[in-house]
């Protein structure tokens, strides 16, 4: 049985568990059951989930269930060429074909890059949707007939242009743009595109705000708190350099201010030689 959500704690950041690490000396990449591979500097196990860091530092992660990780496998410095998901060839009626037989893995870091880039939003504000809306399952349909990823409706998909809603690279892409749209609409209030993108902007509008269906509220305080982790994860990440970069800059002034201290003496002595001998 589901928890109650309470709305008001949407905002309150995750009290972290305790973490085991695994070792993870290069990049390595994770296979996952849907033909997923994610690119990933190091990886700890926290509970029943695996948290992938894909940057050189801890600012940014993505959590996966450890049962959905087929393997690991490790990469060169460069990602090869074989690891970015073709689609130009795949015929739109054999998209479930196609998924099933998924030939290479998808680099789901580099899609999600892009289509943040693209539409100027947080990355692990999109892996955080992402998370909730498919469990990064790239054939996940919804039983009111979402689909993808970023679990896009047949009529939305459409009107966002995407052709394959299985295509990963499409779905994202679209889903991303959505997203954005709805961030415009409600004055950037993450709350109400969230709500929006759950339960349809007519709901939010027809309520004012966040619709009272348990699904949309369970909905968007699920995306907040996990958005909100990777932010108190990026900030304790880059804490420790911040303090040293100050400290840096206090000890360089107090000894130039010693220095100039002395200079001052000097030039005094100088300017006051009778003075300077008694």
């Amino acid at each position: 049985m589901k928890k109650a959500i309470q709305i008001g704690a949407w905002t309150g950041l995750v009290t972290l568990f305790a973490m085991t690490a695994l070792p993870c000396p290069a990049a390595d990449s994770a296979v996952l059951r849907n033909g997923f591979s994610i690119r990933h500097e190091r990886r700890e196990v926290i509970g029943t989930i695996t948290r992938l860091y894909v940057g050189k530092d801890d600012s940014s992660f993505v959590d996966i269930p450890t049962d959905e990780i087929d393997h690991f496998e490790g990469l060169p410095d460069e990602p090869d060429s074989h690891l970015r998901f073709q689609t130009a060839s795949v015929p739109a009626k054999l998209v479930q074909a196609a998924s099933d037989n998924v030939n290479h893995p998808v680099d789901l870091n580099q899609v999600v890059e892009a289509a943040s880039g693209t539409y100027r939003l947080d990355p692990d504000l999109v892996n955080s949707v992402i998370r909730a809306e498919s469990g990064f399952n790239v054939r996940a349909v919804s039983p009111k007939g979402a689909q993808g990823l970023m679990q896009l409706m047949p009529q939305t998909a459409s009107q966002l242009g995407v052709q394959n809603a299985f295509d990963p690279r499409a779905n994202v892409e679209g889903g991303t743009r959505y997203l954005r749209e709805l961030l415009e609409r409600y004055d950037f209030d993450l709350i109400k595109a969230l709500a929006a993108y759950n339960a349809g902007p007519e709901r939010v509008e027809q309520y004012g705000g966040v619709p009272p269906y348990y699904e949309t509220k369970a909905y968007v305080a699920r995306i907040v708190r996990d958005f909100n982790k990777k932010k108190l994860a990026a900030k304790a990440a880059t804490a420790p350099a911040a303090q040293k970069s100050i400290t840096k800059k206090s000890t360089g002034t107090r000894t130039q201010a010693t220095k100039l201290q002395g200079s001052k003496a000097q030039l005094q002595a100088k300017t006051n030689p009778t003075q300077s001998s008694e």
